[in-house]
């Protein structure tokens, strides 16, 4: 059983409005490649690359479903009550547009060409014997998706030049998530999170964004976990960071010493 949901461009863009009526500046797509973790481990490892979108998607496509499993019982007239067996991992699939025929380059195929690569074991993985291709996580503006790996690339070239150089693709790509707990996301949730991007100013800590955003310093460590932060004393002016949403910080499980409710400046 499965339960496919589509989110629009529109729905996609208001996650990244912060505040007030200002219309928020355009944000392009990307999906971000991150280091499979060693030994198999579910956290994901520092960012290793990004593949961006040149046009933004116009819709994302969710899937989840159940596995379910029913008992023939000999001589019964009708089929037993099925017994649910647990999730399935969630599906993310959104369309990557390419097009070069003004400059007539091989961007095209140099794109498609990265997206067939996320399939691929990364060369580290492979001399540690423990072949994994890379973790990708999806990003649009305060809108991210859920740690995984791509499970299947599709291109279709649609424009050559006359040397039969491939200048236009459609690609659907589908991401599959990583089973089990991973930081800031709810692996049974399959769910986008509308996460809110904040621009580190002058005198920024974590401790002191996550009093101001969730009324609980202790929360910071799911803020550095969502951003890929090692050194938390090393925040460099300018930076922006994505801020999870409070459900998420709640799940995650840290900063539970009270004042979840407070808004903290959103």
């Amino acid at each position: 059983m499965s339960s496919p949901v589509a989110f629009s461009a529109a729905n996609a863009g208001r996650g990244a409005v912060q505040g007030g009526g200002a219309r928020p500046k355009l944000e392009h797509a990307y999906l971000e490649l991150r280091t499979p973790p060693p030994g198999g481990g579910l956290t994901p490892g520092a960012a290793c690359g990004r593949i961006d979108f040149q046009f933004n998607p116009k819709e994302l496509s969710l899937a989840k479903s159940a596995a379910w499993k029913r008992t023939p019982a000999k001589g019964a007239k009708s089929a037993g009550p099925p017994e649910y067996q647990g999730p399935q991992p969630s599906k993310l699939t959104v369309e990557m547009f390419f097009d070069a025929s003004d400059t007539h380059d091989t961007s095209v195929v140099t794109a498609v060409e990265k997206l067939f690569a996320c399939c691929v074991p990364t060369s580290e993985t492979r001399q540690q014997q423990r072949a994994s291709p890379p973790w990708v996580v999806f990003h649009w503006g305060g809108l991210t998706g859920f740690p995984g790996y791509v499970s299947q690339v599709q291109a279709k070239y649609t424009l050559f030049t006359t040397s039969g150089v491939p200048i236009r693709a459609v690609c659907q790509v589908t991401m599959e998530e990583i089973t089990g707990e991973t930081p800031g996301q709810n692996p049974t949730s399959g769910a986008l999170h509308a996460r809110r991007v904040h621009r580190v100013r002058a005198g920024d800590t974590l401790a002191s964004l996550a009093w101001r955003e969730y009324g609980d310093p202790a929360a910071w460590r799911t803020i550095a976990e969502a951003n890929g932060i090692d050194d938390p004393m090393r925040l460099p002016e300018g930076r922006e960071l994505l801020l999870p949403a409070l459900d998420e910080v709640e799940r995650d499980g840290k900063g539970d010493g009270g004042g979840h409710g407070h808004d903290g400046g959103r």
